[in-house]
């Protein structure tokens, strides 16, 4: 008895009202709540823990001593710019040779490619190092030396091909210089002229019949052009009459494995590549860089990831990007120094999504376009209010754990939503690496999340290799493009004309590091323009230092014009702005020192348009909607409140604007092969619509 009152006396109060309360629910709501407990036990347990950033995340650059605003990456313990991270791989010919040593004894696969509907057939590194060896020697034996006749022209699709050519010329001290067929026939023919290349690697005879009509009836160097596929008798006659030799790959490797040569390795300080940029006027203008910039370059890269992400033979990179250009080359490199697998693309972007899922890739780099892409396609699918809620929650609980510093693909979200999605990248991608132009937050921020996977933003151009910042693991915020990679310094100089100072940490990103260019080929005046006496690049873009030690890029330098009544604008700025909104892909923003307005031509979101204008009360086809006038004054309000919101002056919005219903693109000659805007190609080509307009202004 006396046992019995002692417990009443030790009740809680508060718990027979929680029990009371329990009995007095539902049934459903009961197993409502035990879901509920379930799912977030569920979540608790399953739930790794955060990585450690490997720095200080509010701090990730140091400044440089000097008076210079110069910084440094956080990463290191000097303001000693980073060569190289391996002391086996200081030139790009052993960043192969270590790569066949840790691949499974030489033996493992190295490159690959399919055929429709195939699997990926692989060459291991001691098979392609002996092609390379083959093809090396086989050039040697046609006179190519070091120091005499070095450039060799390769002008293909990403291709196992490709990689053994740039690999035969890495293997002899020999220099490669990639041609593409978006530079267009004239500019080939300046390509070939000025580096007087002899030889030059075709994949498809297309490509070697363009290149004999740029020396049609007029003296030229080319003696050899080497083709990947099958051609026929008449091209040989046809190179015969251009005084040309038409020989198949097969063939010049019979010929090397006859006559074959030691190699003759490179130093860090040989030219490895020439890589001509497009540019948006003028002719391309060859970047010459040397094994040490690339090998700096990758190795900076690596030096990031490292503590988050250790590569190795096991990883698989799907090669799609052109590799005519260095961001492809540089993740290539990171591959094959580890070891690594490259499987090719089939060569068709529209079946890119076929081998991501045949190939299952750990590694993806990707362009804005690209995420843009899967973003509205995501977004496209959740296509009723209940599937955008549902859709919009499962985001928000994964970024939750984004920006707490954990990135995963197995949670209840990730099995109940993202699983799709994930599975059609192949459903193994861990890194990716996205450059080239600059992305959306928001877009960036949720394919962060909703992949699951490491996702990084880079920032550079050729002049650099390819890249000179980069986000770093654990800051995955987006809006910036990280601090300064470990191979270089970054620094930001005055731009008084547009009133950015370096003293409030704003002006044009200049970079100076192991990964910059000795110049451009044969072009002193071009490259007095673009490095200073001190060694600084100087890119063009104007930069913003964050409170974090991170970059923001806002503002391009070399586009700015005045108008009428003398106020400077910033065009890329606008239109960076500007297509934030959700109906808009492109816009090309137009004035000058005649209009004391701007105008703009706009390409409306073909995925995203008849959902946005829908919510608007206008519904038709996308043809419809981008020639109906409500349409257009509704996307016009759109973007001008955008603008205002982002702190645009009244004379940096555009006062109307044109729909146009064809993208902006490499093929209609509107984007460079770097998908940037040809402004003059687009002004040309808008001549008609932007007189309209400035018109109708004026009336």
């Amino acid at each position: 008895m006396q046992a019995q009152q002692l417990l009443n006396q030790l009740r809680f109060p508060e718990l027979d009202e929680v029990r009371q309360y329990l009995r007095s629910l539902s049934t459903h709501t009961l197993v409502g709540v035990g879901a509920f407990a379930a799912l977030t036990t569920y979540w608790y347990t399953t739930r790794p823990k955060a990585l450690k950033p490997p720095c200080d995340l509010k701090m990730q650059s140091v400044e440089v001593p000097g008076g210079e605003y110069a910084r440094r990456s956080a990463l290191m313990d000097s303001d000693k710019h980073m060569t190289h991270l391996y002391n086996d791989a200081k030139t790009m010919y052993e960043f192969f040779l270590r790569g066949a040593r840790v691949s499974s004894e030489y033996n493992g696969p190295c490159l690959g490619a399919r055929q429709p509907s195939q699997s990926y057939e692989w060459l291991s590194y001691s098979e392609v190092a002996e092609k390379a060896e083959n093809l090396g020697s086989a050039l040697l034996h046609r006179g190519h030396t070091k120091t005499k006749d070095q450039f060799i022209g390769i002008f293909a699709q990403n291709r196992p091909e490709w990689t053994i050519a740039e690999l035969a010329c890495y293997t002899f001290s020999l220099v490669a210089v990639p041609l593409y067929d978006t530079l267009g026939t004239e500019a080939i023919a300046y390509v070939i002229d000025k580096a007087n290349i002899s030889s030059i690697l075709c994949d498809v005879p297309e490509k070697a019949r363009l290149v004999l009509e740029c020396f049609s009836g007029r003296e030229h160097r080319v003696r050899t052009i080497i083709l990947m596929e099958p051609f026929e008798d008449e091209l040989v006659a046809k190179g015969k009459d251009c005084g040309i030799d038409i020989l198949s790959l097969s063939q010049v490797e019979a010929i090397g494995k006859a006559h074959h040569h030691q190699p003759v390795p490179p130093s860090p300080e040989d030219m490895a590549v020439v890589c001509f940029t497009s540019g948006t006027t003028g002719n391309p203008k060859g970047a010459m860089l040397t094994h040490g910039n690339v090998a700096s370059n990758c190795s900076a890269f690596i030096k990031v990831i490292e503590d988050h992400l250790i590569l190795d033979h096991h990883d698989v990179h799907i090669s799609y990007l052109p590799l005519a250009h260095m961001f492809e080359r540089v993740v290539e490199g990171v591959i094959l120094v580890h070891g690594g697998r490259i499987g090719f693309f089939q060569g068709d972007i529209r079946l890119l999504m076929d081998d991501l899922t045949t190939l299952r890739p750990t590694v993806f780099p990707v362009v804005p376009r690209l995420l843009n892409r899967m973003f509205d396609k995501i977004y496209g699918q959740a296509n009723t209010s209940l599937k955008r809620w549902v859709l919009d929650f499962a985001f928000k609980r994964k970024e939750a754990e984004l920006l707490s510093g954990i990135i995963r693909r197995d949670s209840i979200w990730d099995k109940l939503i993202f699983r799709k999605v994930q599975a059609s990248l192949g459903g193994r991608v861990r890194l990716m690496i996205t450059g080239a132009a600059p992305v959306s937050a928001t877009v960036l921020t949720f394919l962060r999340a909703a992949l699951g996977c490491q996702l990084y933003e880079g920032y550079g151009q050729t002049e650099c290799t390819a890249g000179c910042t980069m986000t770093v693991p654990g800051d995955w915020t987006a809006g910036h493009v990280g601090a300064p990679l470990p191979c270089n310094s970054v620094k930001l100089v005055d731009v008084a004309e547009m009133n950015y100072l370096a003293a409030n940490g704003e002006g044009e990103v200049c970079v100076k590091g192991a990964n910059v260019f000795l110049g451009y080929l044969k072009d002193p005046e071009k490259t007095e323009e673009t490095i200073d006496a001190n060694g600084w690049v100087h890119t063009g873009d104007i930069g913003k230092w964050l409170p974090n030690g991170t970059l923001r890029i806002v503002d391009r330098k070399k586009h700015i014009f005045k108008l009428a009544q003398g106020e400077y604008i910033a065009p890329e700025k606008i239109e960076n702005i500007y297509t934030r909104s959700d109906a808009v892909a492109q816009v090309f923003v137009h004035g000058d020192s005649l209009q004391a307005c701007l105008v703009a031509i706009i390409v409306p979101d073909p995925d995203f348009l008849p959902g946005w204008a829908k919510k608007r009360g206008l519904e038709g086809s996308y043809g419809d909607l981008c020639n109906n006038m409500d349409v257009k004054k509704a996307i016009l309000e759109d973007i001008l409140k955008l603008g205002k919101d982002s702190g645009l002056k009244s004379f940096e919005q555009v006062k109307d604007i044109t729909l146009f219903t064809e993208m902006f693109s490499i093929q209609n000659g509107l984007l460079t092969p770097t998908l940037k805007a040809k402004r003059a190609e687009l002004r040309n080509y808008f001549r008609e619509q932007i007189d309209k307009l400035y018109s109708k202004i004026k009336m």
